[in-house]
Parts: structure tokens; C-alpha cells; sequence
């Protein structure tokens, strides 16, 4: 085991590198006042800048457009038609995935997920249920998977109201957009890990596709190691005409939604309610997608979701997946869920193309682009990660499992007050599995993540504690 730096050693050293971060910050940065990035902060590569300068605000408002044309998108619309309806959706989305995976070199394939939803909530009959799904297939870890979403299903005032015209090109129009771009761009390169790019149906009548696709991945013991569903990304704009172009709420949940009693005895003795994996997913979004590259700040909301809200990653989260949320910072009501009108005083309602904007829909798919391909090229969150609490003492012995990558170069043990949100030390462990610093794990909280030669950083591990 590497011996560890004094304490007095570790608090001098880290303290100064953590004042070193703010010391200049970056266009994005200088946009938020007071926004420093988080010491665990990974710059964006050359790589990665090249695949962002190649998302295009034109394709996203083509296919923003070209879903409003089908005039409802309602999961119990027609499903035969070529021209109207939710079929006609989904037929022309597999086309355009397909058209993806053709320049994968055979990396991507494209399909159909459906299944039969017999009656159920706003579900009045038995009603077929169809993702439309492109896998794009590590080269090196493809048993590691990411999902990206967006649905397809649109909905006005009345969520029953099947024929009038529903445009939602806000809800969701835009996430299915980004979900398009995400898969174009990467389809012609070799991320490391297995990517999905999910359109899926039935959300605005009760998740029904987002549940069928992450049921069926834990049936088949996929390992999803991030979920994340755009749903109403679209306009910059709220409902009082304020703008907020170059932020991106991040919603990301402290308690699991899966926790067991078991786990919830352990979270309540050792104070992991901010520490969930799916809060250490969102602060990884902080590390490599809040920069100069994405042009975006990442604001990470503590909450699952909104107020009497819910999204497609929630299904991941029962399941036990590390999943999160975007939404655009400020949603303008008169523009989701509504009949298409004009009001006595010449409002206009409903979720209208003319009221999206295509550049800010593009900037966050950058930060999609950037959290995705960082994470299918990084390595895995780190397994096992355990805090030694088998004796009384004033340091703290960390251990794991190393990982099975072939490019992995080492540890990384990260740390932060009890009272901090983000972590705000950083500690070279090396190649090892064990590691002790000279500071009482009851004073702070510790993590472990994982390095790759690249110099690509993995999600921090939250340890548990080994008795």
C-alpha cells in the first residue's frame, strides 16, 4: 500500500490547488458570477473538441421540424399511418437511425422495441408500445453501457385527446433531437463503451417505454452505468420573457430510489444523502461538460425530478442505474401540454417550433456529446470502494477492486467537507488498491475514481463502509 502524505501535507498541498483552479476561469465560468470549475474537473480534449464542433443547430431544427409535421405524436394515435400519427413518428426515426448506423462501419445497429401494453393508467386499451433504439457497440469495454433518451409521444391539454394536433416541439421533440445529433455524430467513431440512443414512447401517458427498455436491460443484467433523458430542452426563454441561453438544469436524486433498508441503515450512519451514485453522475457532468467547449453551465438541481413532474430516467433509477435529468432553466407553461390557440388577448399556446431555440439545443447536446463520449472513453466507476472501519483511528484506509481495462493507469482518491457539494481535493494514489490519508474519515467524506492513460477520470465511487 502507498504511504501517505501527513496531513499537514495534504491540506497545504490541496488547498493551494484548489485556489490555483479559479484562478482563471473560462468563458463559461466568467458568464456565472462567483462559478469556479470543481477541482475534479477534466479539460475537454482535442478529440472531444472536434466532435462538438461537428453538432449542427441546422439538423436539430430539421428534425424538431420534420417530428411537428406528423401533427400529433400521441401514443394512442394512429399507427398504420404513413403521413399523421405516432407510426408514421416512429418509422421515420428508425429510417434515420438506420441511416446513422450505415456509416458506423457495422458499430451501430438500429431497431424497434415493442411490446403490448395491456390497459392501464391513460392507457384505455391494449396498445402497442415501440422505442426506437440505436446501439452503438464499444470497442474495447462493451459490456459498460450508456443511455441517452428523448421521447417521441406528444400530448396537448387533455392527455386523452388523441387526434388534435400536438405538435410538442418542446416536449420532446427537442431531447429526440439532441438523441439524433448524439447518435449521427458518433456513429462514425469507436467509443470504448457501449452507447444507446433511445427515442422512446408512452411517456406522457405514464413512462411506459422508458420502463419496458430499462426492465428489459436489468432482465438481461446490462450494466448501465448512466442514464440520462432530455425532456424539454428546447428554448432558453421563460414564461416571462427572461432568457437564460447558456445554463442546462441537471436534475440528479440524493436517497435512491432503489435503496433497500439495508442501504438506507448504512446511508443514515454515514451521511451519504449527497452522495447517491446518481449525484456523483451529476457532479462528472460538472468535470467535463461545464467549459469553454460546451459553452453551457451545468446547474445540478438536488431534486429527482420538478413538482408533479416525472421523466423517463425514473424507471432507471427503481432499477438501480445512475440516471439524471436535463431540462431547459425556465420553462414557459403556455408552450407544454396545451391546445393549440390564440387567447382572447392574443397569447398563443402550444408547444410550437417557432418558440425553440435551435442554438441553445445545440449547446446542450454539447453537453450530452461531452458526458457521454468522456464516459465511454474513461473507465468504469470503480467497484468495491470500501472505507476500513474496523478500528478507532485518525486516518482513513481506503480499498477496492481494480478494474478490468486495458488502459488503466491507476487511482485517484477525491475528498471534500462534510458541508461542500462538490469535491474539492484531489489525491494520486497510483496503481493500487488500498490507500491511507492522514485525515479522520469522520470529518469528511471520501471517494475513489479511476484514471486511464489518456488521462481520462472515471465517476467517483462513494465508499461503504468495511467493518
Amino acid at each position: 500500500m502507498r504511504p501517505s502524505p501527513t496531513r499537514r501535507t495534504v491540506l497545504t498541498a490541496t488547498a493551494a490547488g484548489a485556489a490555483a483552479l479559479g484562478a482563471a476561469p473560462g468563458p463559461a465560468e466568467a458568464a456565472t458570477p462567483g462559478h469556479r470549475p470543481p477541482a475534479t474537473a477534466q479539460p475537454p480534449s482535442r478529440e472531444l473538441r472536434t466532435l462538438l464542433r461537428e453538432l449542427d443547430s441546422a439538423r436539430i431544427e430539421a428534425t424538431v421540424s420534420k417530428l411537428v409535421s406528423f401533427g400529433t405524436r400521441h401514443t394512442l394515435s394512429a399507427q398504420d399511418n404513413p403521413d399523421r400519427g405516432i407510426g408514421a413518428a416512429r418509422d421515420w426515426l428508425l429510417a434515420e437511425l438506420r441511416s446513422c448506423a450505415a456509416t458506423s462501419g457495422g458499430r451501430m445497429t438500429a431497431e424497434l422495441q415493442s411490446y403490448v401494453q395491456e390497459p392501464a393508467s391513460r392507457i384505455p386499451t391494449p396498445t402497442r408500445i415501440t422505442n426506437v433504439l440505436a446501439t452503438l457497440r464499444g470497442s474495447v469495454t462493451p459490456e459498460r453501457v450508456y443511455v441517452v433518451s428523448g421521447h417521441y409521444d406528444s400530448r396537448v391539454t387533455d392527455v386523452m385527446n388523441a387526434t388534435a394536433d400536438a405538435p410538442g416541439a418542446d416536449d420532446d421533440a427537442s431531447g429526440v433531437a439532441v438523441v439524433l445529433e448524439l447518435a449521427r455524430v458518433m456513429a462514425t467513431r469507436r467509443p470504448a463503451s457501449t452507447i444507446i440512443f433511445a427515442a422512446v414512447a408512452g411517456e406522457e401517458q405514464g413512462l411506459y417505454g422508458s420502463t419496458y427498455l430499462a426492465q428489459q436491460l436489468k432482465a438481461a443484467g446490462t450494466d448501465v452505468q448512466g442514464m440520462f433523458t432530455n425532456d424539454i430542452v428546447g428554448s432558453s426563454t421563460a414564461d416571462d420573457g427572461t432568457k437564460d441561453p447558456y445554463t442546462i438544469r441537471l436534475f440528479a436524486e440524493g436517497v435512491p430510489t432503489s435503496e433497500t433498508p439495508e442501504q438506507a441503515a448504512v446511508r443514515r450512519s454515514v451521511g451519504g444523502e449527497n452522495d447517491s451514485p446518481s449525484r456523483q453522475l451529476a457532479r462528472f457532468v460538472r468535470d467535463v461538460a461545464d467549459n469553454d467547449a460546451t459553452g453551457m453551465h451545468v446547474r445540478v438541481v438536488h431534486r429527482r425530478d420538478r413538482y408533479l413532474r416525472g421523466g423517463d430516467h425514473i424507471p432507471f433509477l427503481e432499477r438501480a442505474y445512475p440516471a439524471a435529468r436535463f431540462t431547459e432553466p425556465a420553462e414557459d407553461f403556455a408552450h407544454q401540454h396545451q391546445d393549440v390557440r390564440v387567447d382572447e388577448s392574443g397569447k398563443q399556446y402550444g408547444d410550437l417550433p417557432e418558440f425553440c431555440d435551435f442554438d441553445f439545443v445545440e449547446r446542450v447536446a454539447r453537453v450530452n456529446a461531452a458526458a457521454l463520449w468522456t464516459l465511454a472513453q474513461a473507465p468504469g466507476t470503480p467497484r468495491g470502494a470500501k472505507i476500513v472501519t474496523s478500528a478507532l483511528t485518525n486516518s482513513t484506509r481506503l480499498v477496492w477492486t481494480r478494474g478490468t481495462e486495458p488502459d488503466l493507469a491507476g487511482y485517484e482518491i477525491v475528498w471534500r467537507e462534510t458541508t461542500a457539494p462538490e469535491w474539492t481535493h484531489v489525491i494520486p494514489a497510483g496503481d493500487v488498491t488500498a490507500y491511507e490519508v492522514d485525515l479522520s474519515k469522520d470529518n469528511v467524506f471520501f471517494g475513489v475514481r479511476a484514471v486511464n492513460r489518456a488521462g481520462l477520470r472515471s465517476p467517483v465511487a462513494f465508499p461503504s463502509p468495511q467493518s
